[in-house]
């Protein structure tokens, strides 16, 4: 039996884009190796960062990164088993941080996230999700005086493209958030930050939206593509599928389903760790970024979540949950009043790009097949914007956005 559509992947990229092709008309079905919220989008912050508009790949990150990388709980680490392996990345990322480089991928990301924020209400509204939407804001903060100073650029870039927010001092911080430790004593507030209730949930949500309009979601690990004369055909471990066309969403595994293409995409994974600890352990009232340390403490509807940084070390390795442990005593540290006891703790990848920005368009060897992964961070934040592009793309209708600085073919 041949599918109309094919989308790979059941994380909130591949089933929003399913729901937007869906609402077009088309008869979708979704292969993911897991089933739905099984990867990143289960154990992601729930934070639609609309305002996040700098690449990691950036100036900043190059000065952080050698005092980061020594400590191997900091906010950056690098296996060591891992790093021959990842250096034609790093390469990759280190050039992406010039500063021509950067100024190109802010402009491209504020466009996404603008188009991704302008589809996101509607979406969620089509979907029957819209209350688990929430506008709580974030609340950066900072350690001096010399560490808010030091930010000023990246809230200038932010300034300049329209985004709100109010730098602060210890009194005005304590009336949006009660106890944060004394020793921060500025802070950044801003008010157009949105999350989601539960990350997980949500993509359970929209999985239960799509199948009841008629989608089917199957289990099955995708192995390889190739192009036929009437269409694609998918090799996965049991049985060969076959569709019209196909959108590839699988994460940090789509670049390895690509190369079967010929397509060689320099995606890596970025190994996200958090802990989350009952709702009763801390009255938390805004999403909390402790960016010196590169880790966020959100509230979900279903806990306390503590989580973030990044590990550089690809898909097989262990999970290393110390990363977990170290960032839930900061916390503890960090909000006094925290109960870091009967928490639940997860590792995720996360898929990057080394200049931040994902893959969306079509494969070199077929136009039968569209690229929408790669979103690092953002994946949550950029799925209705990136659903909508996909799903412009495949009925013909022109792009939201010029579409060239995601181009996969653009390394």
């Amino acid at each position: 039996m041949t599918s109309e559509v094919i989308v790979i992947g059941a994380g909130v990229v591949g089933l929003s884009t399913a729901l937007a092709l869906q609402a077009r008309g088309l008869s979708v079905t979704v292969l993911d190796r897991e089933g739905p919220a099984a990867g990143a989008s289960a154990g992601n912050a729930g934070a639609f960062a609309f305002t996040d508009i700098l690449p990691l790949a950036s100036p900043g990150i190059l000065r952080k990164a050698p005092k980061w990388l020594l400590d191997p709980l900091g906010p950056l680490s690098l296996r060591p088993s891992y790093a021959l392996q990842i250096a034609p990345w790093m390469f990759r990322f280190w050039r992406a941080c010039s500063p021509s480089r950067v100024a190109g991928s802010t402009t491209a990301q504020t466009a996404l996230m603008d188009l991704s924020k302008a589809e996101l209400e509607p979406f969620l509204a089509a979907t029957g999700t819209l209350p688990m939407l929430r506008k709580e804001g974030n609340l950066q903060v900072y350690e001096s005086k010399a560490e808010l100073d030091a930010s000023e650029p990246g809230w200038a870039a932010r300034a300049a493209h329209g985004i709100e927010f109010q730098h602060m001092d210890a009194g005005q911080m304590a009336a949006i958030q009660p106890g944060l430790a004394p020793r921060f004593t500025h802070g950044t507030f801003t008010p157009g930050w949105y999350s989601i209730a539960d990350p997980k949930l949500y993509t359970l949500a929209l999985a239960q939206r799509f199948i009841d309009a008629g989608g089917k979601i199957d289990r099955a690990e995708v192995l390889s593509l190739r192009e036929t004369i009437d269409g694609v055909e998918i090799a996965t471990k049991g049985v060969t599928k076959r569709a019209g066309r196909v959108v590839l969403c699988a994460g940090a595994h789509s670049h390895l389903i690509a190369k079967s293409l010929g397509d060689r995409i320099p995606l890596e994974t970025e190994r996200g760790y958090n802990t989350t600890l009952p709702s009763t352990a801390f009255d938390l009232r805004t999403q909390v970024t402790f960016g010196g340390h590169g880790f966020v403490v959100t509230r979900l509807s279903t806990g306390i979540r503590v989580g973030g940084a990044v590990e550089l070390g690809g898909l097989k390795l262990k999970p290393n949950f110390k990363r977990s442990e170290a960032m839930l005593r900061k916390a503890q540290a960090f909000l006094p009043g925290l109960d870091r006891q009967g928490g639940t703790q997860w590792m995720g990848f996360r898929p990057s790009l080394p200049d931040s920005l994902p893959a969306i368009g079509r494969s070199t060897a077929t136009a039968r097949v569209i690229y929408a992964f790669g979103h690092g961070h953002l994946g949550l934040t950029q799925s209705a914007g990136t659903a909508r592009l996909v799903a412009d793309l495949m009925t013909g209708a022109k792009p939201s956005l010029d579409l060239k600085p995601f181009s996969p073919q653009r390394f």
